[in-house]
């Protein structure tokens, strides 16, 4: 999908500096990703200490 978009040029140019990414497509398709990621992360965060897991360690690390 094609869009227009104001962004200044010199956040821009640092963004693609910090991730290595070669185009601005991919600097703002990684942006996204990392807003959905951290977004995703935030939610299941709100689940600690409520889930109850019946887990032994000993026998998951025999496993591999």
């Amino acid at each position: 999908m094609r869009t227009t978009l104001d962004i200044p040029e010199e956040l821009l140019s640092e963004a693609m500096k910090v991730t290595g990414a070669r185009t601005k497509t991919k600097v703002i398709k990684q942006a996204l990703e990392d807003i959905i990621r951290k977004h995703k992360i935030q939610k299941i965060k709100t689940f600690r200490g409520k889930l109850e897991l019946d887990l032994d360690l000993d026998m998951l690390r025999k496993r591999q």
